[in-house]
């Protein structure tokens, strides 16, 4: 049985367990899910500044809970610590925006609805590193962060649906609503919006699950042999020399 790490790169550890069961369905029942929730940052991330600490806290989190893991999913949509867990993790690394931008793109145009207004530098930023700025529609903000939505989901889904149906109007062929915080309101608001509208939490399954069954290829790059200070232990030796 494939085991797949989730790691939580903010601290709220309801998070982490509001995304265990939605994810453990997507895998499906021959992968076995493991929960890790970061040890430092913030409660949520929302800002350049929440980002960075988080793609620390990411590699933290698997440093202290990735040993066996077959796979590493990282449970922001943003995804802050994906590319450098990729060089240290043997098996696949997926977040929660390019498997859900990567999904979208096979349909087309797509739009992205989230919380939180600083995240569009940070979204174009990341379409573009995937090469899929081209297919970038239209991202669509609500005023509150994911953290604020989550706390009144009848209003979420109020401001969420209107988003969405904003978002629409720019020509996408599909619309992600992206959150980790905002698991489960896409299976709300998929009724309300005339395209295709992506879970961000499920089509991380989704794409873990496939990156595993087509597992192979070249082995991480590994440490690259610096010295470091002033970090946990648990990733000193992850990131330490090698005999």
């Amino acid at each position: 049985m494939a085991q797949v790490l989730l790691i939580n790169p903010n601290t709220t550890a309801s998070v982490t367990d509001r995304l265990a069961p939605p994810l453990a369905e997507a895998l499906g029942a021959a992968h076995r899910l493991r929960l890790a929730t970061a040890r430092f940052g913030a409660d949520y991330i929302a800002s350049e500044a929440s980002y960075c600490v988080a793609g620390h806290a990411a590699l933290d989190a698997y440093a202290c809970a990735g040993e066996g893991a077959d796979g590493v999913l990282v449970g922001c949509f943003g995804d802050p610590g994906v590319f450098a867990l990729r060089e240290l993790c043997p098996g696949p690394v997926i977040g929660l925006a390019e498997a859900s931008m990567r999904l979208a793109a096979r349909r087309g145009r797509f739009a992205i609805v989230t919380g939180g207004v600083r995240w569009r530098p940070m979204l174009e930023r990341l379409a573009r590193t995937l090469g899929l700025e081209g297919s970038l529609q239209q991202i669509e903000l609500v005023s509150l962060t994911g953290a604020q939505l989550a706390a009144d989901p009848p209003g979420a889904l109020r401001l969420l649906a209107r988003a969405c149906e904003d978002a629409t109007r720019s020509g996408a062929d599909s619309v992600i609503l992206g959150g980790a915080a905002l698991v489960g309101m896409a299976a709300a608001l998929a009724p309300q919006v005339p395209v295709p509208l992506i879970d961000n939490v499920q089509a991380g399954g989704e794409m873990m699950r496939e990156a595993l069954a087509a597992a192979g290829g070249s082995a991480p790059a590994g440490p690259d042999g610096a010295r470091w200070q002033g970090i946990s232990a648990e990733l000193a030796a992850l990131l330490g020399p090698r005999g």
